[in-house]
């Protein structure tokens, strides 16, 4: 089992073990977590798809030695599929192996719900592991009000009711990351549960450092060739302008294809790498030479 390390004295500290792995954050997210984790408060973060939002809590997880336990979250996503359920064929099983004439047979289907037949899901799993997990909510957004609601007491108590087992709760709190790419609003009453902090596109400079620590190898002058390019492309009138990520991954299918230089040519064979809506493809290519531009 991973030994489960110490958290960091200050913010600074903080900054410089997430750099160690990679993520460079600015002082505003690395203060925001920093409170949230001294704090045993949930960490909410907003921002554009692919700024870092899911990867911070995977990062705190591979950083600290605790598992990482993910809740997707969707539309329709409801307690049981977040929470826990019974192993019904399991139950089935035991009652049929039950004889009706069993003097036993009343205390038998009351044993048929025990810890035994429990299916734990991410949110009792991370009720009972507390500091040994990193616990991310992954696009709160998705879900619905009453989800959303259902979740209050939870991130307050952290402890959950089953209603054949009584009150489960920890002797200690996971770190809590929420994300949410702000495809609706989220209610009052789950922010002020959470600490909360909004995650933008990074500087060009940041976004180089970004790059350089994730794949050294690509070098500066690609590096930020690149970063230029995908600030262009954010520029325009895109429906789903690239993230980190997408930048990210556009070094990385360069790097493939062994190509030295951002050129139009291979900008174009490379493009589905950050973007992903053929309208936003099309109508980069369509400037591709301002895309590219090195001026």
């Amino acid at each position: 089992m991973t030994q489960v390390l110490p958290l960091p004295a200050s913010v600074a500290e903080l900054t410089e073990q997430l750099r160690t792995t990679g993520y460079i954050a600015d002082r505003g997210l690395a203060t925001a977590t920093h409170l949230a984790v001294q704090l045993g408060r949930p960490l909410l973060l907003e921002g554009e798809v692919g700024v870092g939002k899911t990867e911070l809590a995977k990062t705190l997880a591979e950083l600290f030695g605790r598992r990482l336990i993910r809740l997707q979250c969707f539309e329709g996503i409801d307690s049981g599929q977040a929470l826990y359920e019974w192993d019904y064929a399991r139950q089935m099983l035991a009652v049929r192996a039950t004889t009706a004439h069993d003097a036993v047979a009343a205390d038998a289907v009351r044993g048929l719900f025990t810890q035994e037949f429990l299916i734990e899901r991410p949110l009792l799993e991370a009720v009972r592991e507390g500091d040994q997990c990193v616990l991310l909510i992954d696009e709160i957004d998705r879900a619905d009000d009453e989800f959303e609601a259902f979740l209050l007491e939870l991130l307050s108590d952290f402890q959950i009711t089953v209603p054949e087992l009584g009150t489960i709760g920890g002797t200690s709190r996971p770190i809590v990351i929420l994300t949410s790419n702000r495809t609706r609003e989220l209610h009052d009453a789950l922010k002020r549960r959470c600490m909360y902090h909004w995650i933008g596109f990074p500087s060009v400079n940041r976004e180089i450092e970004i790059i350089m620590a994730r794949i050294p190898s690509a070098g500066q002058r690609m590096a930020e060739r690149v970063v230029s390019a995908v600030n262009r492309l954010r520029d325009m009138d895109l429906a789903k302008p690239p993230g980190v990520a997408e930048t990210i991954d556009w070094v990385t299918a360069l790097n493939v294809i062994d190509s030295t230089d951002l050129t139009a040519e291979s900008a174009l064979d490379t493009l589905g790498s950050v973007l992903k809506d053929r309208d936003d493809i099309e109508l980069a290519s369509s400037s591709i030479d301002h895309v590219v531009d090195s001026n």
